[in-house]
């Protein structure tokens, strides 16, 4: 990581997470090791990386950090990632191709196919909404209550197939009417626009988990200069993370049931 005037060590991960109405914890994770390391050998030698890891991207990381999830089995409805994944056309297509349902946030100059087969960028296509289309909506709570702002979609693609369609998902900011979020989103034809809002906002899990694994589960209290201690502490923070969102949810349902 370079700062104004130096460079500082650091290492870049890639996290997979899980969300729902129970909890939310850290699944999965990959250390990201770039090309000039990977070009190098000698120097992964150095720090315990094998000979046979390649070079590969976060979204590489997201494929194979999803696919995993997805033979073990895990239960989930919909992936939410930011930016960085969203804007990649490939991923979205891989997700696809395996009847993933997704909500992928994209840049303002991210372009989408319309139903009627022209080629346009997203923010082109939400500027013509007309008023009404904007709906007030809560995207989940946050630190400070509901995270409310106007939410509009759009179908897009020309054909719909296998039950499932597509849209673009539109976030306004209720005091900047400028400030406007982009979704391209994939699932199932009877998705409501409430159903990916919720999923749009469940983006924001990641960030509480790492708030709480690196506040209770020291997820960055480590100095470690070797791969296999990194993914050792990475993942007893994790396993510490997940056993304390198992222990809040149970109380969570005793207190449920006592007050029932």
């Amino acid at each position: 990581m370079r700062a104004p005037g130096r460079t500082e060590n650091c290492q870049v991960g890639t996290f997979l997470a899980y969300a729902s109405a129970k909890g939310r914890a850290l699944v999965d994770r990959e250390l990201y090791v770039p090309v000039s390391w990977t070009d190098d050998r000698e120097r992964c030698r150095d720090a315990g990386i094998p000979d046979e890891v390649p070079f590969a991207t976060k979204t590489e990381h997201f494929k194979a950090m999803l696919n995993r999830a997805m033979e073990a089995g895990v239960p989930f409805a919909w992936v939410t990632a930011d930016e960085a994944y969203g804007q990649s056309k490939s991923l979205r297509w891989w997700m696809e191709q395996r009847a993933v349902s997704h909500v992928m946030c994209v840049k303002t100059s991210d372009t989408v196919i319309t139903r009627g087969a022209g080629e346009h960028r997203v923010d082109d296509l939400v500027a013509g909404l007309a008023p009404q289309t904007w709906k007030r909506l809560s995207a989940g709570k946050g630190s400070h209550g509901e995270r409310m702002y106007q939410w509009a979609r759009i179908p897009i693609r020309i054909w719909w197939e296998n039950g499932h369609g597509h849209w673009v998902l539109a976030r306004r900011s209720l005091k900047d009417p400028a400030d406007i979020a982009y979704y391209v989103c994939y699932g199932p034809v009877g998705t409501r626009l409430k159903d990916l809002v919720r999923v749009a906002g469940a983006r924001w899990a990641v960030e509480e988990c790492f708030q709480t694994a690196k506040g209770d589960c020291g997820l960055d209290h480590y100095q470690v200069r070797l791969y296999h201690a990194w993914y050792r502490h990475i993942t007893l923070a994790m396993a510490a993370l997940a056993a304390l969102t198992a222990v809040r949810a149970h109380e969570l349902s005793k207190g449920e049931t006592a007050v029932a």
